[in-house]
């Protein structure tokens, strides 16, 4: 019997291929750093910014790269077979300019609560009222650079028992209680980071603590 005899003879005893082919994926664990990229293949591909510093998995056929956390898809892209190629999802870039903004934002408030601690009441009756929190702490931050921390907190209270919580009134206040004071007008100054660190209070600490990093020899007198 020959092989097409026999081939013949066995082809009405087997399976039919299924409809949809079988998928062939290489599948990998990736490690997410800080940044919202996984390296595959030599090259990056973007992840939404809420799953960097995880681990996940990149499953990868012929023209197509998906990254899933858990079983969960969570970016795909297209296939780059380049070197050291980004491959970049704009939504995915557009979410982490934003956090970054929010961040920035978030930094500035603390450090203008911190000096001005009545601005912390200014901003939970600005956001009560839908105002924009991130332009408010901006300009607010700029009125201490220029008029100093002691009448900022003077001018927020004179704002807050009129009823205002705008930067506009904050700013008329100062320059109301500078002109009663006959003060010529703040001059905003740029300054380095290096000349900006000079105020920096440092804290002393125990000088007894270095005792310890000499032998106990060299404390005793000499003969």
């Amino acid at each position: 019997m020959t092989v097409r005899q026999a081939f013949a003879k066995e082809q009405p005893l087997l399976l039919p291929l299924p409809a949809n082919p079988y998928p062939v994926e290489e599948q990998v664990a990736v490690k997410v750093g800080k940044t919202p990229y996984v390296r595959f293949d030599l090259n990056d591909y973007t992840v939404p910014h809420p799953h960097v510093r995880r681990m996940l998995s990149v499953r990868a056929d012929l023209s197509q790269v998906r990254i899933f956390d858990g079983a969960q898809m969570i970016a795909s892209h297209r296939r780059s077979y380049d070197r050291g190629q980004e491959i970049e999802d704009r939504r995915h870039l557009k979410d982490l300019v934003e956090i970054e903004r929010e961040a920035r934002q978030h930094r500035g408030l603390n450090s203008l609560t911190r000096a001005v601690p009545i601005c912390q009441t200014l901003m939970i009756r600005a956001a009560e009222r839908g105002a924009n929190i991130g332009a408010l702490t901006t300009a607010l931050l700029r009125l201490l650079d220029r008029y100093g921390a002691t009448e900022l907190q003077a001018a927020v209270e004179d704002a807050l028992r009129a009823g205002s919580v705008n930067a506009a009134t904050v700013r008329a206040a100062l320059e109301r209680r500078r002109l009663e004071r006959g003060e010529p007008p703040p001059v905003e100054t740029s300054l380095p980071k290096h000349v900006r660190r000079k105020d920096t209070t440092v804290r002393p600490h125990r000088l007894d603590s270095y005792d310890q990093l000499a032998p106990s020899g060299d404390n005793d007198d000499e003969h």
